[in-house]
Protein backbone atom coordinates (compact mmCIF):
# COMPACT_ATOMS: atom_id res chain seq x y z
CA UNK A 1 0.00 0.00 0.00
CA UNK A 2 1.48 3.32 -1.06
CA UNK A 3 0.78 6.66 0.53
CA UNK A 4 1.22 10.27 -0.53
CA UNK A 5 0.84 13.77 0.84
CA UNK A 6 -2.47 15.61 0.30
CA UNK A 7 -2.91 16.78 -3.30
CA UNK A 8 -4.89 19.90 -2.49
CA UNK A 9 -3.64 23.23 -1.25
CA UNK A 10 -4.09 23.82 2.47
CA UNK A 11 -3.36 27.16 4.08
CA UNK A 12 -3.61 27.87 7.81
CA UNK A 13 -4.24 31.45 8.92
CA UNK A 14 -1.55 32.40 11.47
CA UNK A 15 -3.92 34.57 13.50
CA UNK A 16 -7.13 32.53 13.49
CA UNK A 17 -5.95 28.97 12.85
CA UNK A 18 -8.59 28.62 10.11
CA UNK A 19 -7.69 26.07 7.45
CA UNK A 20 -8.52 27.02 3.86
CA UNK A 21 -8.46 24.99 0.67
CA UNK A 22 -9.00 26.91 -2.55
CA UNK A 23 -11.73 29.46 -1.79
CA UNK A 24 -13.34 27.94 1.32
CA UNK A 25 -12.59 27.41 5.01
CA UNK A 26 -12.23 23.75 6.01
CA UNK A 27 -12.26 21.55 9.11
CA UNK A 28 -9.92 18.63 9.67
CA UNK A 29 -11.41 15.99 11.97
CA UNK A 30 -10.77 12.27 12.54
CA UNK A 31 -13.03 10.05 10.43
CA UNK A 32 -14.19 8.03 13.43
CA UNK A 33 -15.25 11.23 15.21
CA UNK A 34 -17.34 12.40 12.27
CA UNK A 35 -18.91 9.02 11.49
CA UNK A 36 -19.61 8.25 15.16
CA UNK A 37 -21.52 11.56 15.41
CA UNK A 38 -23.34 10.65 12.20
CA UNK A 39 -24.28 7.24 13.62
CA UNK A 40 -25.51 8.76 16.92
CA UNK A 41 -27.82 11.18 15.11
CA UNK A 42 -29.04 8.40 12.82
CA UNK A 43 -29.85 6.29 15.89
CA UNK A 44 -31.97 9.09 17.36
CA UNK A 45 -33.76 10.22 14.19
CA UNK A 46 -33.74 7.03 12.13
CA UNK A 47 -31.85 6.73 8.85
CA UNK A 48 -34.77 7.86 6.66
CA UNK A 49 -35.39 11.13 8.51
CA UNK A 50 -31.70 11.84 8.89
CA UNK A 51 -31.19 11.23 5.16
CA UNK A 52 -33.89 13.83 4.37
CA UNK A 53 -32.18 16.43 6.55
CA UNK A 54 -28.75 15.67 5.14
CA UNK A 55 -30.04 15.80 1.56
CA UNK A 56 -31.25 19.38 1.97
CA UNK A 57 -28.10 20.52 3.77
CA UNK A 58 -25.83 18.69 1.33
CA UNK A 59 -27.64 20.13 -1.68
CA UNK A 60 -27.24 23.67 -0.36
CA UNK A 61 -23.58 23.13 0.53
CA UNK A 62 -22.66 21.59 -2.83
CA UNK A 63 -24.43 24.37 -4.70
CA UNK A 64 -22.46 26.97 -2.74
CA UNK A 65 -19.17 25.07 -3.07
CA UNK A 66 -19.48 24.74 -6.85
CA UNK A 67 -20.38 28.41 -7.21
CA UNK A 68 -17.38 29.56 -5.14
CA UNK A 69 -14.90 27.12 -6.65
CA UNK A 70 -15.93 27.90 -10.24
CA UNK A 71 -15.38 31.56 -9.49
CA UNK A 72 -12.06 30.99 -7.70
CA UNK A 73 -10.60 28.79 -10.45
CA UNK A 74 -12.23 30.37 -13.50
CA UNK A 75 -13.82 27.07 -14.54
CA UNK A 76 -17.30 26.13 -15.73
CA UNK A 77 -19.46 23.25 -16.85
CA UNK A 78 -18.16 19.71 -16.55
CA UNK A 79 -14.84 21.04 -15.24
CA UNK A 80 -16.61 22.22 -12.08
CA UNK A 81 -18.27 18.82 -11.56
CA UNK A 82 -14.97 17.00 -12.07
CA UNK A 83 -13.18 19.43 -9.74
CA UNK A 84 -15.83 18.69 -7.11
CA UNK A 85 -15.41 14.91 -7.49
CA UNK A 86 -11.64 15.32 -7.29
CA UNK A 87 -11.77 17.44 -4.12
CA UNK A 88 -14.26 15.09 -2.43
CA UNK A 89 -11.91 12.22 -3.20
CA UNK A 90 -8.85 14.13 -2.00
CA UNK A 91 -10.53 14.96 1.31
CA UNK A 92 -10.92 11.32 2.32
CA UNK A 93 -14.67 10.72 1.83
CA UNK A 94 -13.90 7.96 -0.69
CA UNK A 95 -13.08 7.87 -4.39
CA UNK A 96 -15.79 9.53 -6.51
CA UNK A 97 -15.74 8.56 -10.18
CA UNK A 98 -18.00 10.25 -12.72
CA UNK A 99 -19.26 7.45 -14.95
CA UNK A 100 -21.72 9.62 -16.90
CA UNK A 101 -22.51 13.33 -17.00
CA UNK A 102 -24.91 15.33 -19.17
CA UNK A 103 -25.34 18.81 -17.72
CA UNK A 104 -27.92 19.95 -20.26
CA UNK A 105 -30.17 16.95 -19.56
CA UNK A 106 -29.42 17.04 -15.84
CA UNK A 107 -28.18 13.46 -15.59
CA UNK A 108 -25.16 11.91 -13.95
CA UNK A 109 -23.94 8.63 -12.56
CA UNK A 110 -21.28 8.69 -9.85
CA UNK A 111 -19.47 5.63 -8.56
CA UNK A 112 -18.15 5.67 -4.99
CA UNK A 113 -15.29 3.41 -3.99
CA UNK A 114 -13.72 3.19 -0.52
CA UNK A 115 -16.48 5.11 1.25
CA UNK A 116 -15.55 6.51 4.66
CA UNK A 117 -18.97 5.41 5.90
CA UNK A 118 -18.59 1.84 4.69
CA UNK A 119 -15.21 1.60 6.43
CA UNK A 120 -16.92 2.48 9.72
CA UNK A 121 -20.24 0.63 9.28
CA UNK A 122 -18.99 -2.46 7.46
CA UNK A 123 -21.39 -4.78 5.60
CA UNK A 124 -24.73 -3.90 7.21
CA UNK A 125 -26.86 -4.69 4.13
CA UNK A 126 -28.23 -1.17 3.69
CA UNK A 127 -27.18 2.09 2.11
CA UNK A 128 -25.00 4.06 4.54
CA UNK A 129 -23.55 6.70 2.18
CA UNK A 130 -26.77 8.73 1.94
CA UNK A 131 -25.03 11.85 3.25
CA UNK A 132 -23.53 12.34 -0.22
CA UNK A 133 -26.78 12.13 -2.19
CA UNK A 134 -27.84 15.78 -2.05
CA UNK A 135 -24.32 16.82 -2.96
CA UNK A 136 -24.67 15.55 -6.53
CA UNK A 137 -28.01 17.26 -7.21
CA UNK A 138 -26.74 20.51 -5.66
CA UNK A 139 -23.63 20.42 -7.81
CA UNK A 140 -25.62 19.56 -10.95
CA UNK A 141 -28.19 22.30 -10.40
CA UNK A 142 -25.61 25.01 -9.71
CA UNK A 143 -23.55 24.11 -12.76
CA UNK A 144 -26.59 23.74 -15.04
CA UNK A 145 -27.99 27.07 -13.86
CA UNK A 146 -24.64 28.79 -14.43
CA UNK A 147 -24.75 27.52 -18.02
CA UNK A 148 -28.30 28.75 -18.53
CA UNK A 149 -29.93 25.29 -18.57
CA UNK A 150 -33.46 25.11 -17.24
CA UNK A 151 -33.19 21.86 -15.31
CA UNK A 152 -33.77 20.90 -11.69
CA UNK A 153 -32.52 17.55 -10.49
CA UNK A 154 -32.83 14.93 -7.78
CA UNK A 155 -30.20 12.38 -6.79
CA UNK A 156 -30.64 8.89 -5.35
CA UNK A 157 -28.24 6.25 -4.17
CA UNK A 158 -28.99 2.99 -5.93
CA UNK A 159 -26.38 0.81 -4.22
CA UNK A 160 -23.81 0.90 -1.43
CA UNK A 161 -20.70 -1.14 -0.75
CA UNK A 162 -22.26 -1.75 2.69
CA UNK A 163 -24.84 -3.98 0.97
CA UNK A 164 -24.24 -7.67 0.37
CA UNK A 165 -22.99 -8.35 -3.15
CA UNK A 166 -21.90 -4.75 -3.77
CA UNK A 167 -18.30 -3.59 -3.93
CA UNK A 168 -19.01 0.11 -4.52
CA UNK A 169 -21.73 2.73 -4.27
CA UNK A 170 -23.71 4.22 -7.15
CA UNK A 171 -25.53 7.57 -7.21
CA UNK A 172 -27.87 8.58 -10.04
CA UNK A 173 -28.86 12.18 -10.82
CA UNK A 174 -31.90 12.86 -13.00
CA UNK A 175 -34.34 15.69 -13.72
CA UNK A 176 -37.29 16.16 -11.41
Amino acid sequence: MGVHAPEMPIQVDDETGVWTTDALPMLYVPRHFFVNNHMAIEEELGPERYAEILYKAGYKSAYYWCEKEAEAHGISGADVFEHYMKRLSQRGWGFFITEALDLEKGTARVRLENSAFVYQYGKVNRKVDYMFTGWFAGAMDQIAQSLGYDVKTRAVQTQSAAEEGCDYGIFEVSPI
